[in-house]
């Protein structure tokens, strides 16, 4: 096992950083093509919450076989960084902070780019948890990773909920280098019944992650509902975080492919 702070590089000209890389790695190479496979993490951050910070921790575990190099990137940050190391076959690099550990920053919330050499990703474990005020770790919920290409135009976020017991944030993602990306959304309590539609534009390289309020003012408060998003655009991700306002317990909710399905007909 190996913590992150050992053999720690960071960048911060994410595109000179890798016209340096891959300019070294073609020479070395005699010029042949260089394969690499790409992972994200929808959501990472260290940033204040209320009553705690959350703070995100991670794991990559080398279990391709062959020594790889990685590089992890921010993408929507105010000041794009990278980070990087080589990974020995059955290494572990361990986290508790990765913003801190592997960026050198106290304070970030951006998407995770993981990019390995070679045809297979290392594994990526990624969790958030809060820390109350007094130092008190309370428990972790993981997040779900995607190893490839997770784009479908129609996507739901189920189980969310706003009132005085839960609250939800919203994360909306374009990792496209040079497209704005548009998402309309709409609420739903049951399958195909919108009770509201909004619509947002992000541009390239951006995060929104916001309340399902700001998103929906008209709507006060209510249990168990659906968010559908649809976009026409590929590089994006979507995810939502539900919180007990009484525990400060999270719940990481994935993307579901496809429109919600009405299990009572």
């Amino acid at each position: 096992m190996c913590n992150a702070d050992a053999g720690q590089f960071v960048y911060r000209n994410v595109k000179r950083l890798f016209a340096i890389v891959f300019l070294l790695a073609a020479l070395g190479a005699r010029a042949q093509e260089i394969e690499t496979s790409t992972t994200v993490v929808p959501i990472v951050g260290n940033i204040p919450g209320i009553g705690v910070r959350w703070v995100t921790s991670l794991e990559l575990r080398n279990n391709t076989g062959a020594p790889v190099e990685v590089w992890m990137l921010l993408p929507t940050t105010a000041e794009a960084q990278a980070f990087n190391r080589t990974l020995g076959p059955n290494e572990t690099v361990t986290m508790q902070d990765v913003i801190a550990q592997a960026f050198g920053t106290t304070t970030a919330l951006s998407p995770l780019k993981v990019i390995t050499t070679g045809r297979r990703s290392v594994t990526v474990h990624a969790n958030v948890y809060p820390v109350r005020g007094d130092g008190q770790v309370l428990a972790a919920e993981p997040i779900t990773v995607d190893y490839g290409p997770s784009f479908y135009p129609v996507r739901s976020l189920p189980g969310l909920a706003f009132s005085d017991d839960f609250r939800t944030n919203i994360g909306l993602v374009n990792l496209s280098e040079d497209k704005d990306a548009t998402f309309v959304l709409a609420l739903q309590r049951l399958p195909g019944r919108n009770v509201a539609v909004s619509r947002i534009t992000l541009p390239p390289e951006s995060l929104s992650h916001t309340s399902i309020q700001s998103l929906f003012p008209l709507i006060t408060n209510g249990n168990d509902f659906t968010i559908v998003v649809e976009t026409a655009s590929p590089d994006t991700y979507v995810y939502a975080s539900v919180i007990d306002n009484n525990t400060t317990a999270a719940r990481f909710i994935h993307a579901n492919v496809g429109l919600p399905v009405d299990v009572t007909q």
